[in-house]
Parts: structure tokens; sequence; C-alpha cells
């Protein structure tokens, strides 16, 4: 066990069960999760789980250190099959519901999944996926499943060589069972995290008991989520399959009594501000635009933001303006954060004594950050160089690749992020770019986010996306995609307006407008799809 471990550890935990069963007993009354009208309070949480984990180990066969995909949307059934899994000593794969065949072929088949919970309107992708994997069972969800909405609970299908089960059939077998116990220890694997692939092909971030639990703490050390008497109310809209959303919603908040508001689809912004405006929030995780879309909903101003501490946003650089206006009409704060899969989702985040727009903020307490040079130096304040992390939160490595674990964490223990990074004067971090999206013009560096970060400034810009493309004069070029909030921006307008931010060789040399932009789960624009769209 870690030092930095052992310091958050006071009441010697053996794993992350361990904490979920003291925070499920110390808030057992409170309510855990609200979702599409239903709420369930920790107590509740905790027996579903103990009921889905006896299901598994007795009635599934499942044992300690198999795998578990879940493909769910963020509703309730999320975090008891997390837990549940957790219970039985299984290791969870965290699956986007949006995966195409081959993308879940893949995740199944790299991580070793023999069972698989899944959302029934998956169903049809699912039943051409099963011949390909080694998936066994398969437990299937509907929305509402554990609301008072439900008439018509998901049921068992029939899969040739494959065994099937309604998600409620899990948990009323599971009640009739001894309860499962299976003692994981801090550094079994807790979850196979795959990485958005905006690099190249995905791959399982292995992340431990520990590495789950220090992170969290870590995070929690840096960032205070309500006011003193209010409770922890936080809006849920990022996925929980999503590194961010899964150790936000299923494990600290959890782990600190708050009532997380599940949003299974944030793309009905209706149902978005309407639940907003029901409850007293204090705090929200979001991306750029996440943020730009609930201000762009008429009941926005009506939402009552007294209580609201501030927003964590992360997973793609935060425009300024988009941040400037949501402080200047929530009133609350808006702190931006940085980390990855492989660092369980923090690295740096800004704190409420030092917030500084356009920074990341500084490294998370008990961890260590670089900016490393190309021979492996410390770069000094103010130079270029790649963000390298170490400490407790950093992976153990990627599932079944030894050979990419040792190009991604040196001998040293570094993890190279492949993030550009400068440190100011007073150590806060500003994330340039990524190394591999840097576009080299005429022998200059240009870095998207910089040509980006102008173009967003423009009035009329709700999305755009920078890459280089060859050219014959000058190496490369860059080509800049936009979404028009108006749809009347003309090319012209858009580089005259960069001619007066931008040096010559910065400005694009073509523009396409379009209607939407290829994006992570997380809200980051894919620029390796535009590349590949391209080519």
């Amino acid at each position: 066990m870690s030092d930095v471990l052992t310091k958050f550890n006071p009441n010697n935990h053996k794993n992350l069960v361990d904490a979920f069963n003291e925070a499920s007993e110390k808030f057992k009354d409170q309510v855990a999760y609200h979702c599409l009208g239903d709420n369930k309070t920790y107590a509740e949480i905790q027996t579903l789980a103990q009921h889905f984990a006896a299901f598994l180990s007795q009635n599934c066969g499942l044992k300690r250190g198999d795998a578990i995909a879940i493909q769910l949307p963020n509703i309730t059934q999320y975090p008891v099959a997390f837990w549940g899994a957790m219970h039985a000593g299984i290791r969870v794969v965290n699956t986007n519901p949006l995966y195409t065949k081959r993308e879940q072929i893949h995740q199944f088949n790299d991580s070793g999944a023999t069972a698989l919970v899944v959302l029934d309107s998956l169903l049809a992708t699912t039943e051409q996926v099963l011949p390909e994997t080694k998936i066994e069972t398969v437990i299937i969800a509907s929305m509402t499943d554990l609301t008072d909405l439900s008439a018509t609970p998901a049921k068992a299908q029939e899969f040739k060589n494959v065994q099937s089960f309604g998600f409620l059939e899990t948990l009323q077998q599971g009640a009739e069972l001894p309860p499962c116990v299976v003692e994981a220890t801090w550094d079994d694997l807790a979850v196979l995290q795959y990485t958005g692939g905006t690099t190249g092909p995905s791959k399982g971030v292995m992340l431990s008991h520990g590495n789950v639990y220090t992170c969290m703490k870590m995070g929690r050390a840096s960032v205070i989520l309500r006011r003193d008497e209010d409770p922890e109310i936080a809006l849920a809209p990022l996925p929980l399959y999503h590194i961010f959303g899964f150790q936000q919603h299923i494990i600290g908040g959890y782990m600190y009594g708050a009532l997380a508001l599940l949003i299974p689809n944030p793309r009905d912004m209706d149902y978005m501000i309407k639940t907003m405006r029901s409850y007293p929030l204090s705090t929200l995780n979001g991306v750029n635009t996440l943020l730009s879309g609930m201000m762009a909903h008429p009941d926005f101003d009506k939402i009552d933001f007294s209580h609201f501490v501030g927003a964590i946003a992360g997973g793609t650089t935060l425009v300024k303006e988009i941040a400037e206006e949501w402080i200047a009409r929530t009133g609350g704060a808006i702190y931006e954060g940085y980390g990855l899969s492989e660092s369980t989702g923090s690295g740096f985040c800004n704190r409420p004594e030092s917030n500084e727009l356009g920074t990341v903020g500084v490294a998370l307490e008990h961890s260590e950050a670089m900016i490393m040079g190309e021979n492996g130096e410390s770069m000094p304040t103010g130079e270029r160089g790649e963000v390298c992390l170490r400490g407790p939160h950093i992976m153990q490595g990627y599932w079944q690749r030894p050979e990419a674990t040792a190009e991604t964490i040196d001998e040293q223990g570094w993890l190279h992020t492949g993030d550009i990074g400068i440190f100011n004067e007073r150590g806060h971090l500003k994330i340039v770019d990524r190394i591999k999206d840097m576009i080299l013009v005429s022998g200059f560096n240009v870095y998207p986010n910089e040509v980006e970060g102008v173009v967003y400034s423009h009035p009329d810009v709700l999305e755009c996306g920078a890459i280089g493309i060859p050219s014959e004069k000058t190496g490369e070029a860059i080509k800049l995609f936009v979404v028009s909030k108006s749809g009347q921006l003309t090319e012209k307008d858009i580089m005259e307006y960069c001619r007066q931010e931008l040096a010559g060789y910065k400005v694009p040399k073509s523009i396409v407008f379009m209607q939407d932009l290829p994006k992570s789960p997380a809200g980051k624009v894919l620029r390796r799809e535009l590349r590949e769209a391209e080519s």
C-alpha cells in the first residue's frame, strides 16, 4: 500500500468495496441517485449491488478476476452493476453505448469480457456482436427498470450459445442467494478503461482499486463542491462510461454523500434544464459544447443558482468566452482541470484560492508533474515541453500491451501524456496542444488549440477544429472546420478575423462549414477523424 493510500485510508479499508459500504451506511437515508423521476437512497443502492453480486458469482459462475462489460447510458442500473461487480471481485469494462459493431468486438475480445450488461435498445447490434466474442452471459436493462415509470421491465432474449437475463430478474434471483463475499486487494484491477482512440487504436487502461480510490481522494482534497450547510447536489450529464463522469459520480460523489442527478441523454436539453430547475444545484461537470448548449436554452436564466459553488470543466480546453459567460450568468465559479484515462481521470485542477482561467491549475496533492524536454530534461517556467505525471493515480499499464506501456511510462515512473504544456510563474499548467496534432508550416510550429481559440472567440462560431493538410509550398497548411451559430458566416469573415489575431503562417488556408463536428464522449472535437476524412 502506498504512503498516499495509507494517508487517505484511516479506517484501514481493504478495497473499494469497504469504502463503498462505509459510505452506504453513513448516508443510508440520503438519496444517492435521481433518474427519470425516481430516487434511490444509499441503503437501496447498497442492497441492490449486493443482490447483483450474488447473482453474478453464484448464478453466472463469474469469479474473481473475470471481466464484465457495462454498456449503459446514465441510469441507476450503472452504479448498481458496477458496485455489484466490485463486490464479486470482477473487473468492469466501461463501454460506450454508441460503439459500432467493430468497436464492440475489439473491446470485448481485447478485455476478455465474458458477461455484458446492455440496454435493450442496443440489442440489434449486440446480436451481431456476440458470435464474434467470448461473452457467455447477457444482462438486459431497460431505461426504466428501477423507476416508478416502469411497466414492462427488460426481459431475457434468445441468443445462440449465450444465456440472457433481464436486469430486474438478476436482482430478484440475487435476493434469494447468500451474500457474496470476495476480498479484493488495493492492487486488484477494478476497471479496464478504454482510451478514446483520439491518437490511435483503443487500448485498455488498467486501473486498480488503489488507483481509483486515491485519485478520488486527491481530487477531493483540491476542490470543495458544496457550501458548508448545503448538501452536494451534482448534475451528471457526462457519460458514466467515460473516466471523467465515472470518477465524479460513481466514485467521488458517492463516497461523500452527494446526490447525483443522472442525465441519460445530454442532447435532451429540455429535460436537463427542467432537472436543473428542480433542485438546488451545487455543482456539475461539463465541457464547452455542453455549457454553451445549456446557456443557449431559453429557460437557462430561470435556474436557481443561489446554492451553486462551481462547475468542473475538463475533457477539452475550456473556451474563455464560454467560461466568462457562465460565471457572469450563474454567479458560480468554473474550475478547469486536466486528466486522462491513464491518470484515472485527474492530474491537474484549479482551486478556489488560485483559479486562473486559461490554465488547468496545479498538480493534484501528493502527485508530481514535469514539463519534459526532448532529452528528458525538466523545462524551465514558460518553456514548452511534454506534460509528464507521476503518482499513485497513474495506471498499472495497458492491458496485455507491455510494449505500449513501456513507451508511455518510463523507467522513472513518469507517465508521458503526449500533451504539450507550459508552466507559468505560479505553477499553473497551460495545455498548448498534443504532440501529434502539431502542424508544421514552412518550418514554424502551429498548435491547433491556438488557432481554434481565436476562431472560437468569433461571436458566430459554435464549434471548430483545425488540422494540417499536405501543401507543396509550405509542407503543411491549416484547414479549418467550422459550425456557425447563425448559418450566415462566410469563409471571408473567418479569414479576415484570423488575420487580425494570428501571424500569417497560422491563418487557415481553407475553411469548410459543417452542421456538426465529430466528438468524443467527453465532447472533445476529434481531429483524428477530421484528418481521416481528408485522406
